[in-house]
């Protein structure tokens, strides 16, 4: 079937037409409780995340939706590992010169693993940079260099000079910080240190402060290679410590940008040791599923996400200091669009074609962890999941005339929003801070990983009636301000009109999906094409309802 004719097929007997139940008074009643002091910011684990938990599984059975968790249950427990450090600082020496990154000012470290102790011992520190081993570039940053045992330093980020190098200024997995400790486990180092600078993370110094501190939670371990301790440095503490080693840190970006690197030895020794306290919790998913209409379709689920927790209570608040990470627009907003879709669906009377799972996740703010754990224990297979639609945020400033997608061009969805778009009035663009990486950050991620096409987008950049640069802005302003802090509040200032057209968006892509003949498809070549051939192969020997292990 051509590209053209499955686009007509999709948009044709378009049944949906704008909901009534889709309104901001309908986003802003979930926010406010969701995002209210009582949940004391939702982390995992808590009071909180299981209030959070009731109140859309409550929401859930109102609508009518099916219970998909266990036991008949809408909840999918998880087991989490929560690790509270007690970090140091970590001790650099070159002979008898010492250098010290003092934690929380130069240096945020947590355990690498799940034990009572990090800690290593004069390990030599090597300049490892950007750590990225991907043979599809003929890529390898650490040119059989051994690690074993040392310390890496490396830059946050993937080389972007070069347009045909990792999508240039377009951010992939390689420059994440979750793929870099991974890799540096696997060379067999005990510690991995991450130059943090605010235009290559895509977020300032106080959202790693923020974000690893306290208690941080992981699934229990699998067996996978661990470092000792994950760390990041600021930029001028790394300066400092590259100095140390009688080298220059612009020198070594620069010759980091080449295939011809070779790791740096900095003729330096590191050290710390700090003690941990290990304690296991559980947390649960909240799954409902509207059940498909078309007896063959049916078996083929659109799975639409977004995370419940976020990052609970400040630690070190004095007195009198706001201590509560609401996390209103990240992501209770997000939980309300999906409440919102999902009520606007089962109020429309005969369900679409294939049935729709509601998945609130867990633990997004820990490393997708909630994703992860229903991907790694999914109710279909892969294969029958036709796609997954995350929403991770709205937009509290307005509408506006485009809509963004991240990972455009990933994916056949793109040809059906920009007609949905359209009917809106709005154009569809790429991501405008695709340099973030933003599609490998949220809960989407995971669902690629197995090969399912998703989708993830949302409200542009050039706001009506304001002038062009006003959108991007106000969200770097929002970022340097509210991102991971306890002033992300619902607050009268929110103008929901743009966030209402993106759920309605959300509502109409969601049919369109749902509804279609075919399920969407990868874009050829992209880097997850592979593993949904896989999983479609894998269907010829599975029932209709299995594992998808």
């Amino acid at each position: 079937m051509t590209s053209t004719v499955l686009l007509s097929l999709l948009l044709s007997a378009d049944k949906s037409g704008p909901s009534p139940f889709i309104t901001a008074n309908a986003l802003t009643g979930h926010v406010r409780f969701l995002a209210s002091d009582a949940l004391e910011g939702r982390g995992p684990a808590t009071r909180g995340d299981q209030l959070a938990q009731q109140y859309i599984a409550a929401q859930f059975e109102t609508m009518g939706l099916e219970p998909a968790g266990a036991n008949g249950s809408m909840l999918q427990p998880l087991e989490l590992v929560g690790v509270t450090g007690h970090p140091q600082s970590i001790v650099f020496t070159k002979g008898q010169t010492k250098l010290e990154a003092k934690f929380h000012t130069d240096l945020i470290a947590v355990s690498g693993h799940q034990n009572a102790v990090s800690k290593f011992d004069k390990a030599e520190v090597v300049f490892v940079g950007y750590g990225i081993v991907a043979p599809e570039y003929g890529w390898n940053d650490f040119k059989n260099v051994d690690v074993k045992g040392k310390v890496v330093l490396v830059l946050n980020n993937d080389p972007e000079d070069d347009a045909s190098l990792f999508a240039g200024k377009t951010r992939l997995w390689y420059g994440r910080w979750d793929y870099k400790y991974e890799q540096a486990a696997k060379q067999g180092a005990v510690g991995c240190l991450i130059i943090h600078t605010t235009p290559s993370a895509g977020y300032p110094w106080q959202v790693v402060q923020t974000s690893w501190t306290g208690e941080q939670f992981d699934l229990p371990p699998t067996g996978a290679p661990l470092l000792q301790v994950e760390g990041w440095l600021t930029e001028e503490a790394s300066r400092k410590l590259v100095q140390l080693g009688g080298k220059d840190l612009d020198a070594l970006r620069t010759a980091a940008q080449s295939r011809d690197f070779v790791p740096v030895p900095l003729g330096t020794l590191a050290s710390t040791s700090f003690t941990n306290t290990v304690v296991k919790k559980s947390t649960a998913n909240v799954l409902g599923l509207l059940r498909g209409s078309d007896p063959k379709l049916a078996d083929e689920w659109v799975i639409l996400t977004a995370h419940h927790d976020h990052l609970g209570l400040k630690e070190d608040a004095k007195p009198g200091e706001d201590a509560i990470y609401n996390g209103a627009v990240d992501n209770a907003s997000g939980v309300a669009a999906m409440l919102t879709v999902a009520r606007a669906l089962t109020a429309q009377g005969k369900a679409p074609k294939r049935s729709v799972l509601f998945a609130a996740v867990a633990a997004e703010e820990q490393g997708l962890l909630g994703s992860q754990y229903l991907v790694e224990h999914p109710p279909v297979p892969y294969g029958r999941m036709a796609a997954n639609i995350n929403i991770d945020g709205l937009n509290i400033w307005g509408r506006t005339k485009d809509v963004s997608v991240i990972g455009y061009g990933k994916t056949s969805i793109d040809a059906v929003l920009v007609q949905l778009a359209k009917a809106q009035g709005r154009v569809v663009k790429p991501d405008a801070l695709s340099d973030r990486g933003f599609f490998y950050r949220s809960d989407q991620f995971n669902f690629a990983k197995v090969g399912v096409p998703a989708a993830y987008f949302s409200s542009g950049h050039a706001f009506i009636d304001r002038p062009e640069s006003w959108g991007r802005e106000q969200r770097e302003k929002w970022e340097l301000t509210h991102y991971h802090q306890p002033t992300d509040d619902l607050l009268p200032s929110w103008d929901l009109s743009g966030a209402v057209e993106d759920v309605k968006l959300i509502h109409q892509l969601t049919l369109k999906l749902a509804d279609a003949p075919n399920m969407p498809t990868w874009t050829r070549g992209d880097e997850f094409e592979v593993a949904r051939q896989k999983a479609l192969e894998a269907l010829k020997n599975d029932s209709p309802r299995g594992s998808g292990r």
